[in-house]
């Protein structure tokens, strides 16, 4: 693999080692204006080089390459590029997993390796194979004095952003747990999303009722921890209204049960309404993490591609994607007035085994469609047909499972240290060109976990 480190030159490379054998200042001048290339003329996104001050992290939870087409087409249509896909600097990234039974991995896993640089096994919350605790980049971060933040329209205690977050735990079923060292152990200064269940103990049901048919019941075993942040200084806020008016430094902002929308499939109870919005909740995040002066780390998660994937639900899976998108459109906001900012927006892994197609074409009819009879009737199923935005096109998703798969993922950034993003890589590489890009060293391995 070689990263593109610096920018590939237009004109033959003996001329331009003849001039500088020559040390003609003069003719090189001359090339870097006319030619476009040399010290004198960079990419504006690399105009303060590979430091930055702060890093915004925008996850679409099983984004696969599919799943970034069919979002587009969907929202701006064949011919055009989504926000997420307009960031300059574009790679693949491979998210296999460390596991002792599969190379599949899940978001515990994936996530892991991307906060800390570090290959391990599924359900494993920055805890290598060897039982150890692995420090995150964002805890990294907070002990080097910026801000940090995790916003998801998941529980806030899940795989995802507990990783980024800085828990570590064996199992990332352990959500009280996360959520007690998210705000005791990292004092992590922002925390928004759902999960208020693994806040408050069994019998206080909090802000949202418990609802014991969908399972979803508070049930902290580490007693009640949103009274304990109000006793660390955090401001808590559970009505979607009182966001914008928290004024704190630190914030809880806890939004429903579990995750902030239904996942099911289509007709069967699915519902896709976060409130407040991922692209809202990351906005409040940025204007609250920006006002420290040693800069910021945050960590931003649209879940529901995944779960909608898991449900074969792609009306869901597109609306999602497209608030992700205006996520991405939030972030790149405040990094273009910014340039100190590393911007990054990738997946964990893929999920469903995605394909966009057109309407099926009698001549080259789809190898199964989901229907009855046809002896592939079970290898796929067909979802839609989905209008295809700013054309007289439709599209068809077509599902090949319900899990997570193992192929590479997109990655796409903008700003300082983003050029060492390109090409094709390993998860761990992204946190190692993030942890160069903001001065630290690389992480060491902590204590046992057990």
């Amino acid at each position: 693999m070689q990263r593109a480190g610096t920018r590939r030159l237009r004109r033959p490379l003996r001329v331009v080692e003849a001039f500088v054998l020559m040390g003609i200042t003069v003719a090189t001048v001359f090339l870097a204006s006319v030619f476009g290339y040399g010290v004198f003329a960079q990419d504006e996104t690399d105009s303060t080089g590979d430091q930055a001050e702060n890093v915004i992290f925008v996850l679409g939870d099983g984004l696969g390459p599919a799943h970034r087409d069919a979002i587009q087409l969907s929202k701006v249509g064949p011919y055009d590029r989504l926000t997420m896909d307009r960031l300059p600097y574009q790679g693949m990234v491979g998210t296999n997993a460390e596991d002792p039974e599969t190379f599949v991995t899940d978001s515990a896993a994936g996530a892991t390796s991307l906060a800390t640089g570090v290959k391990t096994y599924n359900d494993s919350i920055n805890v290598d194979n060897g039982g150890d605790r692995l420090t995150s980049i964002m805890k990294q971060a907070k002990a080097q004095g910026k801000a940090i933040g995790v916003v998801t329209t998941s529980q806030v205690t899940d795989a995802s952003p507990a990783a980024f977050g800085g828990a570590s735990v064996p199992d990332r079923d352990a959500q009280s747990e996360i959520a007690r060292q998210l705000i005791e152990d990292v004092k992590v200064d922002v925390i928004l999303g759902g999960g208020e269940d693994y806040w408050y103990p069994e019998g206080n049901e909090g802000a949202y009722p418990d609802d014991p048919a969908d399972e979803e019941v508070s049930q902290s075993n580490r007693g009640n921890l949103v009274n304990r942040a109000r006793n660390l200084g955090y401001e808590y806020v559970s009505d979607p209204a009182d966001l914008n008016g928290a004024d704190s430094r630190k914030i809880l902002g806890l939004f429903a049960n579990e995750e902030m929308f239904e996942q099911n499939p289509e007709g069967e109870g699915d519902v896709y309404d976060p409130d407040p919005t991922l692209p809202k909740m990351t906005r409040k995040a940025i204007s609250v993490l920006s006002k420290d002066p040693q800069g910021f780390f945050l960590f931003a998660e649209e879940e529901a591609v995944d779960e909608m994937s898991h449900n074969n639900n792609g009306r869901l899976m597109l609306k999602s994607g497209r608030a992700m998108d205006r996520t991405v459109s939030e972030a790149k906001f405040y990094a273009d007035g910014n340039d100190e900012t590393l911007l990054i927006t990738t997946a964990d892994h893929e999920c469903g085994g995605l394909t966009v197609e057109s309407i099926d074409d009698p001549e080259y009819p789809d190898e199964s469609g989901g229907n009855e009879g046809n002896e592939n009737a079970n290898l796929s199923t067909e979802d839609g047909p989905f209008e295809v935005a700013n054309s007289d096109y439709q599209m068809i998703l077509d599902w090949t499972t319900t899990g997570h798969t193992g192929v590479d993922v997109p990655l796409t950034a903008s700003g300082p240290g983003a050029r060492n993003l390109v090409g094709n890589y390993e998860n761990t590489e992204v946190y190692d060109v993030m942890a160069e890009t903001l001065g630290f060293p690389k992480a060491q391995r902590t204590a046992s976990a057990n």
